[in-house]
């Protein structure tokens, strides 16, 4: 009987199988079909539309601020500062640098836009094709692997040029010190700048992600007539 039954899943999984190759090899037959140049023109003006929306829903007041997915929390130190300072009547000033933290990171967002198209345009042709035919944000996850280092080193300045605009770097020391005097905190946190500009960076990135499972779910709803050539053959 055992044997019977494992005789007649055996056929039952080669058809499985052979149908998921069938439909990998028609995926990359039609692939083929596309040109190089169209398939590296659709994978880029996908993300740049990416980039576009993400830019647009973050990098405006409130944009960080108000969204519960993206929105950047105190380092955690000071989050467990900040419950003990709220005990003592000092918690408003927590919710004042969230805020500062977050505005800051709308701000270097808005400003960044041409940074992350300019190193769009550096990925190459050859990798397009393996991007397209990947994971739902596989060609997100390629951006950032390829580009992170860059991006942070042109984003940082960015960030901590907006923090010192907004008074951020006073505000942080004014808290941590009263935080330090309750023995909350150690006399030496971990850099601001770098903790924002990360988490920013994170925000961008899971937007632009969006988008692309947006797109790739439904190709032939978007605008352009490329992307839905591109992607339509998925």
């Amino acid at each position: 009987m055992i044997r019977t039954a494992f005789r007649c899943r055996v056929p039952l999984l080669s058809a499985l199988a052979l149908s998921s190759l069938g439909s990998a090899f028609a995926a990359s037959a039609a692939l083929d079909a596309l040109s190089s140049r169209d398939a590296a023109g659709g994978l880029r003006a996908a993300l740049s539309k990416g980039i576009d929306v993400a830019v647009a829903q973050l990098g405006t007041n409130n944009g960080f601020l108000n969204d519960s997915k993206v929105s950047i929390p105190l380092p955690s130190a000071l989050e467990k500062a900040e419950r003990a300072l709220s005990r003592v009547g000092m918690g408003g000033q927590g919710d004042e640098l969230r805020a500062t933290i977050n505005h800051a990171a709308e701000k270097a967002v808005a400003q960044a836009k041409p940074v992350f198209k300019q190193a769009l345009q550096h990925m190459t042709v050859s990798d397009a094709k393996g991007i397209l035919t990947g994971g739902d944000d596989a060609g997100t996850q390629y951006f950032r692997r390829a580009t992170s280092a860059q991006l942070t080193g042109k984003f940082k300045p960015i960030v901590a040029a907006e923090i010192a605009k907004l008074g951020l770097t006073a505000k942080y020391n004014e808290y941590a010190g009263k935080a330090a005097q309750l023995g909350l905190l150690p006399s030496q946190d971990a850099n601001l700048n770098d903790y924002v500009t990360a988490k920013a960076l994170d925000g961008l990135f899971s937007r632009i992600a969006d988008e692309e499972h947006e797109i790739r779910k439904d190709p032939l709803g978007q605008a352009s007539s490329l992307i839905k050539k591109v992607f339509g053959t998925l």
